[in-house]
């Protein structure tokens, strides 16, 4: 009996040290945060520089496939087979050149996006944690993930205001989402 006793005011501590823990809740959109920085801005520059570059090299290996597809319409009939078979086999390796610029020319620009973004996520990351420690908080929920269900706005904190002030993100900068439409 005294077993099931001691047994009963065990359980009745749990669940009272359990109902006496308060939980604080914040949310943040992250891709909003990130692309409000200023480093971000610098990103994009930086990969419209890299894909300008690689436009201008794909233009110019498709115009000259362009010109010597356009030479071996207008010629294939003088020529003989020898040079005939060497001109298409020219315009080949083009195509193939240019085939296996355009995988290259993605597979970098994806990685030069991660590269030069990486610490831009990670500053945001420092930006959001230490928000979030100041603010006490037991959890912080990314609204840009989709998977947030419900979310009531009078238990969560919205971090975006208080992360922007802690990167010197102006607070009157805003993603082009957030723009009034023009009446």
């Amino acid at each position: 009996m005294k077993r099931i006793v001691t047994i009963i005011f065990l359980l009745a501590g749990l669940g009272f040290s359990a109902n006496a823990q308060e939980f604080k809740f914040g949310h943040i959109n992250t891709q909003e945060l990130i692309y409000l920085m200023a480093e971000m801005d610098t990103v994009r520059m930086r990969l419209q520089v890299i894909q300008t570059d690689i436009i201008e090299t794909m233009q110019g290996m498709e115009d000259e496939y362009q010109t010597k597809y356009t030479e071996y319409t207008r010629k294939q009939a003088t020529w003989t087979v020898a040079v005939r078979e060497a001109k298409e086999k020219e315009i080949q390796d083009l195509i193939s050149r240019l085939q296996q610029f355009q995988q290259t020319a993605q597979q970098e620009m994806a990685q030069q996006e991660q590269e030069l973004s990486a610490p831009v996520f990670q500053k945001a990351q420092v930006a959001i944690n230490k928000v979030a420690k100041d603010l006490s908080l037991t959890y912080v929920f990314n609204t840009a993930s989709g998977a947030l269900i419900y979310m009531d706005d009078s238990v969560s904190i919205d971090l975006l205001p208080l992360a922007k002030k802690e990167l010197g993100i102006p607070e009157d900068k805003v993603t082009p989402t957030q723009l009034q439409p023009q009446q």
